[in-house]
């Protein structure tokens, strides 16, 4: 079959129809795959987890293959790997970086200790309880430690949640992942009163006449 022939043969309806540098997309579609194609993430390790964050960004692993390029300030980041144990004096500074980072930015939560405490989460009163409760997160990492490829693997799916994301239309708030959920505490609705009208008495019986 000549080159030709073959070409004629892959065309149909839309695969060679329309000249070169021709693509039909949606606004959406090219701004979430820059911004999920070039995640900068904040030098920021806590604990052993960084250890294994650091190794998923040196050659064996190379996270830079999903344009990962690690920045040293939050101003230039869009992504918080929080990488080990988050104490509660380590959790305000760490609420600051969150704040100081340019929207639109990401959490993963990497390891059981940041997740929820880990081992600390019944006895150490200096361990916060899961980074949750001071920045929102996106996608959380189990493990203790996570190797780096379950990391990896936290970071495709952060980047199917950036994917999907709706950049034009107005969204709500929300913590993190959770659609819906707000910091504010919940009002529980009082359900409105029901009148409950009342039976009427029963009529008495008519007194049959004795014969």
């Amino acid at each position: 079959m000549t080159l030709g022939n073959r070409a004629e043969a892959m065309s149909g309806l839309i695969v060679n129809r329309f000249p070169d540098n021709v693509a039909f997309t949606t606004v959406d579609e090219v701004l979430n795959w820059a911004r999920k194609s070039s995640l900068w993430p904040m030098t920021f390790g806590l604990a052993c987890c960084a250890i294994e964050m650091m190794a998923t960004g040196a050659s064996r692993y190379d996270w830079d293959r999903f344009g990962l390029i690690p920045r040293a300030t939050p101003r230039q980041s869009d992504l918080m790997i929080v990488a080990g144990t988050v104490t509660l004096k380590m959790a305000t500074r760490l609420s600051r970086l969150y704040e100081q980072m340019a929207e639109p930015k990401y959490v993963i939560s990497m390891g059981s200790c940041s997740n929820n405490g880990g081992p600390y989460w019944k006895n150490g009163y200096h361990v916060l309880k899961g980074v949750d409760e001071v920045v929102p997160v996106d996608v959380y990492v189990p493990g203790c430690p996570p190797r780096p490829e379950a990391l990896l693997y936290g970071i495709m799916k952060l980047q199917e949640l950036i994917q999907e994301d709706h950049f034009l239309r107005r969204k709500g708030p929300s913590v993190g992942s959770l659609a819906g959920a707000t910091y504010e505490p919940a009002v529980a609705s009082v359900p409105a009163p029901v009148a409950v009208a009342e039976a009427a008495p029963a009529a008495a019986a008519p007194e049959t006449e004795k014969a």
